[in-house]
């Protein structure tokens, strides 16, 4: 999560908002957002319910839930998934806004046809 954070002004300028579903409860959430600065959302998850929508894993012999990306364009299609093996198992952000600029080009080939 924090590498997102990391590269949070190169998501903002591609008009892409970020939200982490995380499993600890509202109270340790707000902490930590507050703690570090977050800038972008987050959605405290503790009964697993959103996770549960998009299929994320829990493995509880690598530590707990495992780390998952998507992206969801604008009209709420889901363009891309990435369900990590394990805790390190996450695209660079790199990679991410790149498939953002690539969703955007086929838009934009989708508008002129």
């Amino acid at each position: 999560m924090m590498q997102l954070h990391q590269d949070y002004n190169e998501f903002v300028k591609k008009d892409t908002e970020i939200v982490v579903v995380g499993p600890e409860d509202k109270k340790k959430f707000k902490t930590y957002w507050e703690d570090n600065n977050v800038e972008f959302y987050g959605i405290p998850d503790k009964k697993h319910s959103v996770i549960k929508l998009y299929g994320q894993k829990v493995n509880l012999f690598k530590l707990g839930r495992m780390p998952a990306q998507m992206l969801i364009d604008k009209e709420g299609v889901l363009r891309y998934v990435h369900y990590g093996h394990d805790m390190t198992d996450i695209p660079e952000n790199i990679e991410i806004l790149q498939l953002i600029d690539t969703m955007e080009i086929k838009k934009t080939e989708q508008d002129f046809d």
